[in-house]
């Protein structure tokens, strides 16, 4: 941009269940490659770019602030973090954080578009990629290096297995459930591994449809009763009822919901 110093800014870790969220400034001609060629790419990027920064939110920032306003604090700290300021910093999204040391400007789907923020992608990717990797050392029963901690079937699995640890983002549904009073403590806990996992699951599938966007009450009821029919059998399971009688309330508050939205 003639001789204003630009940087790009891009993300890793805004939708995972667990781990912390990346900002990664950088300046190279790049542009995102499937994942086998990232590391390599990621290498070189670093070595042709003027300068580059990696910040993070923490997992307590996320929870304290939410994914947004931590999102926007890693960039600040990312932006400050260069070696060298630049005069303009290009983002990838629809927001742009307050507080830089520079003028700036977001450009959504601008990892396809700004070549600086496509490198500043595969940076933010291999630089999370890698955190995650080595959390798997220290937690394998979650499976984070392989899912990298987004909500996969997978970590679900997992998830109702063994409860969240340390790492686990509270302020998100799948997580934070598992810190309501008294429904996935012991009672949950002592129930069989097989039903315990499905009854979290039955948890998770009920959530998403209570926040599905525009749907209609017929498409909403024809949901409601797969999923009542799927997890039959955690549904007559006496030591499963809080978690019924959590979902079944759900369930009918997201209905009124939709039928207010109509009328």
């Amino acid at each position: 941009m003639g001789s204003v110093l630009v940087c790009g800014v891009d993300e890793a870790g805004r939708g995972p269940l667990a781990g912390p969220v990346r900002r990664i400034n950088g300046l190279a001609d790049s542009k995102i490659l499937p994942p086998e060629k990232r590391d390599v790419l990621a290498g070189r990027i670093k070595e042709r770019s003027i300068a580059w920064a990696v910040a993070s939110a923490s997992v307590e920032e996320i929870d304290r602030l939410n994914i947004f306003h931590a999102s926007m604090l890693a960039m600040r700290r990312a932006v400050a973090a260069l070696p060298i300021q630049p005069g303009q910093a290009l983002i990838d999204g629809n927001s742009c954080p307050p507080g830089l040391p520079c003028g700036a400007r977001a450009i959504v789907d601008g990892d396809a578009k700004e070549k600086c923020i496509s490198a500043a992608s595969i940076l933010a990717k291999t630089a999370r990629d890698a955190e995650m990797t080595a959390l798997h050392e220290r937690y394998p029963q979650y499976g984070f290096d392989s899912h990298k901690g987004y909500a996969t079937p997978e970590h679900l699995e997992a998830l109702g297995r063994a409860g969240p640890c340390e790492i686990h983002r509270r302020s998100f549904y799948p997580v934070g459930v598992f810190f309501q009073k008294d429904l996935f403590a012991e009672p949950w806990a002592l129930m069989q591994e097989e039903l315990r996992v499905k009854s979290y699951r039955m948890y998770c599938d009920a959530m998403k449809l209570s926040q599905a966007p525009r749907l209609q009450v017929p498409a909403f009821d024809l949901r409601r009763r797969k999923l009542q029919r799927k997890y039959a059998d955690v549904r007559s399971t006496p030591a499963a009822e809080p978690h019924v009688d959590l979902v079944d309330a759900m369930l009918r508050k997201a209905r009124v919901g939709l039928r207010a939205k109509r009328s």
